[in-house]
């Protein structure tokens, strides 16, 4: 059993995430693409290492090649990877994607039978999450079991032996066999979160009852735009236990919901956009970074805020995660914290 202390483990899917290099082209035009990591909880764990912080990430892996290079990249990271279970039969998860113009970013996942909606119950017990302070854990590992009551049973004993239990809303409509499931699967598990962090789609999601709450194309959802009383549905999540709602809002910031009413508010950074891809998660790895540290929630916002305006000006997303001198670098440039 894994002993080394951790400040995190993060949980849930990691992929190997094949980036177009032809910026602005049509996806049906690519000519070439380039090789990256992702998955949100794999991208910040990458982003809360480099910031200078012990994590492990407890994902699985198929038993081939692309596994092998998703490893051998965590590795030269310094995240622990003791707790990755390799799945023979089920491949590693692969994601394409194009930068298209007007900062377009159509992704086509390959996920099924995937490896890592493929952690169980054993895998979390063999990862000890008694050595961590804090367990992350996103919403796509709920679409399907065993990964879903994998990540209930994870929450349930970090709870348990006192931990803090971040939750990444983390909606992916093409993962779930009807986005209705994906508020019900959330809504269960929130209680047992002290702080989730989405955008104002993720938690318009959170609350998604109705069919006619979702825009139909061809009669099939795709990518679907979801129309909700966001007031209401940030109230819904709070009222379900968590301490804190951050919502994420792109280039004006983002604000963290208490459940007092309190809102706090962090403003954003001005950077060119190259690829607004992975900006979420590297916006939560500094986010959590700042909350692990002890830090109060305005400049824990604010250090999210800088990782994502940084990651946005790249071309990746595990990859682009930026370090601590980065970091000082744009936040003194505009103006300090």
């Amino acid at each position: 059993m894994n002993t080394k202390p951790l400040d995190l483990i993060t949980m849930g899917r990691s992929s190997m995430d094949l980036y177009s290099n032809q910026l602005g082209a049509r996806f049906e035009d690519i000519s070439s693409f380039a090789a990256y990591v992702g998955g949100s909880p794999t991208n910040i764990a990458v982003g809360v290492r480099r910031l200078g912080l012990e994590v492990g990430l407890l994902t699985a892996l198929g038993d081939d090649r692309s596994g092998d290079f998703i490893l051998n990249f965590l590795n030269l990271e310094g995240i622990e990877t003791g707790m990755i279970p390799r799945k023979p039969g089920h491949p590693t998860s692969a994601v394409l994607l194009g930068i298209e113009a007007n900062h377009k970013t159509p992704l086509v996942f390959y996920r099924d039978n995937c490896a890592d909606i493929e952690l169980s119950i054993d895998d979390v017990i063999a990862a000890n999450l008694e050595r961590a302070s804090a367990l992350e854990i996103s919403g796509t590992g709920l679409a399907k079991d065993p990964s879903r009551s994998a990540t209930f049973y994870a929450v349930e004993r970090a709870k348990a032996l006192g931990k803090t239990v971040f939750m990444d809303i983390d909606f992916r409509a093409n993962q779930w066999h009807d986005p209705r499931a994906f508020g019900v699967a959330v809504r269960a598990i929130l209680p047992m979160v002290d702080v989730a962090i989405g955008t104002e789609e993720e938690i318009n999601a959170v609350g998604l009852t109705s069919a006619n709450q979702l825009k139909i194309v061809n009669s099939q959802i795709q990518a679907p735009e979801i129309e909700g009383d966001l007031n209401a549905n940030i109230k819904l999540i709070l009222s379900r236990g968590p301490k804190a709602l951050v919502v994420k809002t792109g280039a004006k910031g983002a604000q963290v919901h208490l459940q007092s009413g309190e809102i706090i508010g962090a403003p954003g950074f001005q950077v060119e956009v190259y690829n607004t891809v992975g900006a979420g998660d590297a916006f939560g790895s500094g986010f959590i970074y700042g909350q692990l540290q002890g830090w109060d929630w305005f400049k824990s916002v604010r250090l999210g805020n800088a990782c994502g305006a940084i990651v946005v000006s790249r071309h990746a997303c595990a990859n682009a995660m930026p370090t601590m001198p980065e970091i000082l670098e744009l936040v003194n440039a505009q103006g300090g914290w």
